[in-house]
């Protein structure tokens, strides 16, 4: 009669931790589900990487376009963590720069570019067709940091800036290799498949901009170039100081822009395409937005230039202790207030299991009501 029992409670006990687990991993997805909504609501996802592809002393300009957009997207909430930043990083140092550790992209010389919280991932010859490859795919090899990969998932905005010098279906690297429009949209490819992003904008400033798009089929990509086919991409103005052009006309008007809003503002992406003067750029802005599924006057542009910072709020300050410290100043702790602190524990532990009480009485679990039927069974069934 005993072993009967036994087995009996036994098997009564598993049913209930099996439907206590259910119930539970119930309540944990649909709480990370509406955390994963509202970080996509939030943009707290947000990547950029930002390519300068030339070298040598009279491509000034193409550094200072990319250190300008990475002030811009950094001012506009996305931290260096999730930041790209290749450079040649030549000018800052070359010995005709008049203006030592500094570079501008404007004759006024009020904005050090190259100032302070610079973070350079690819610097010099790491600015290669396989390392951008690298990045875009995440192929790394295993001892490459993490600070040099781009650890987007399928949740991800992320921003890519090119500039340069290109032509028809190319982009020059280093004046030693090519960018192909095939190779990229390959890439691309390969992001989308591996779940790397949900939205990709591509921004490339160079001649005949547009034609690198010609290959793109992936869906949730947009795309927007400074020039057309056959038609060039020019400097804006040139530092008499510095002895060359210090930044270029797609790059300076998409800044001044910029330089209007805040990582509050709702400025929408139609209104910064549109925005593009092509007597004042001298070239045509062109955009492509067929494998780009929504409006663009319903999308900000803080959707891929911004970001906002995830928090995480705690009602009290506390620090975190290892395995080895907590135990060492339970050692040190009197009886009395090891007996309190057991007692908080036990509270705590109380609250969290009333919480899930809660949570399970609220969504659809059948364990309240399987709790009471097997309570029943229990009263009627077990032997005298």
């Amino acid at each position: 009669m005993k072993t009967k029992m036994r087995s009996f409670f036994k098997s009564t006990a598993f049913l209930i931790s099996i439907l206590y687990s259910t119930c539970l991993c119930r309540a944990i997805a649909s709480s990370s589900s509406s955390a994963s909504s509202s970080e996509t609501t939030m943009h707290t996802n947000n990547w950029a990487v930002l390519v300068c592809t030339s070298r040598f002393w009279f491509n000034y300009r193409h550094m200072a376009n990319t250190l300008s957009l990475y002030r811009t997207v950094k001012r506009l909430g996305i931290p260096d963590e999730r930041i790209i930043l290749m450079l040649a990083d030549d000018m800052a140092c070359n010995a005709r720069n008049k203006f030592p550790a500094q570079v501008f992209n404007n004759e006024n010389h009020r904005l050090n570019l190259y100032g302070d919280n610079v973070e350079v991932d690819y610097r010099g010859y790491e600015v290669t067709v396989e390392n951008f490859f690298r990045v875009l795919t995440g192929r790394h090899e295993t001892a490459v940091p993490r600070s040099k990969r781009l650890l987007s998932d399928e949740g991800s905005h992320i921003l890519l800036y090119m500039t340069g010098h290109g032509g028809d279906e190319f982009l020059k690297f280093q004046d030693s290799e090519e960018l192909q429009s095939h190779d990229l949209a390959d890439a691309v490819k390969q992001m989308k498949e591996k779940r790397r992003f949900k939205e990709l904008l591509i921004m490339v400033d160079t001649c005949q901009a547009a034609t690198l798009f010609s290959q793109l089929h992936s869906p949730g990509v947009l795309a927007i170039g400074s020039s057309m086919k056959g038609e060039n991409s020019y400097s804006h103005h040139l530092d008499s100081d510095v002895g060359v052009s210090v930044v270029d006309r797609f790059t300076y008007y998409t800044l001044a822009f910029f330089e209007m809003l805040n990582i509050y503002d709702n400025a929408s992406l139609s209104s910064l395409f549109s925005s593009y003067n092509p007597n004042l750029l001298m070239s045509t802005a062109y955009y492509r937005t067929d494998l780009y599924q929504r409006q663009l006057e319903e999308v900000p542009v803080t959707n891929f230039f911004g970001s906002v910072m995830e928090t995480i709020h705690t009602d009290s300050a506390y620090r975190a202790l290892s395995g080895r410290e907590s135990s060492r100043a339970n050692i040190k702790k009197s009886p009395d207030q090891l007996a309190s602190l057991q007692e908080q524990r036990t509270l705590a532990s109380s609250n969290v299991q009333q919480q899930m009480n809660d949570s399970v009485a609220k969504g659809p679990c059948p364990f309240t009501s399987m709790m009471a039927s097997f309570n029943l069974a229990i009263i009627t069934k077990v032997p005298k």
